[in-house]
């Protein structure tokens, strides 16, 4: 396990109102190269401030491996496939990983032209 190596990783979360959203939009983002992986965890609850009320949903989590230099694109275009007004769209830096998996994210993610 590496902390040096794992500097321009970052795993992206983002909540959809569906496990077929979540899904539709991991396989976009993953065909398109934007993200290595995308894992979707179905049955969270998330109860949130909207439009001045307390709301309560079901969702399902995606967890998205990206790197940095893909965050902005990735970003644009889960704005454009979402389905809310105000998708959430959170990116931690990776501080360690394993060093082989973080450099299947870089590979799976890298531009090639």
């Amino acid at each position: 396990m590496s902390d040096t190596n794992a500097a321009d990783v970052h795993v992206v979360f983002c909540t959809c109102p569906d496990p077929a959203v979540a899904e539709s939009l991991a396989g976009a983002l993953v065909q398109a190269g934007l993200a290595a992986c995308a894992t979707m965890l179905p049955g969270a609850v998330s109860i949130y401030s909207w439009q001045g009320r307390i709301e309560r949903d079901s969702e399902a989590l995606l967890m998205i491996k990206t790197t940095g230099a893909r965050l902005s694109a990735l970003t644009e275009r889960i704005c454009e496939l979402h389905p809310y007004d105000v998708p959430e769209v959170i990116a931690h830096p990776i501080t360690a990983g394993h060093d082989s998996y973080l450099d299947w994210v870089r590979q799976c993610t890298t531009i090639t032209t």
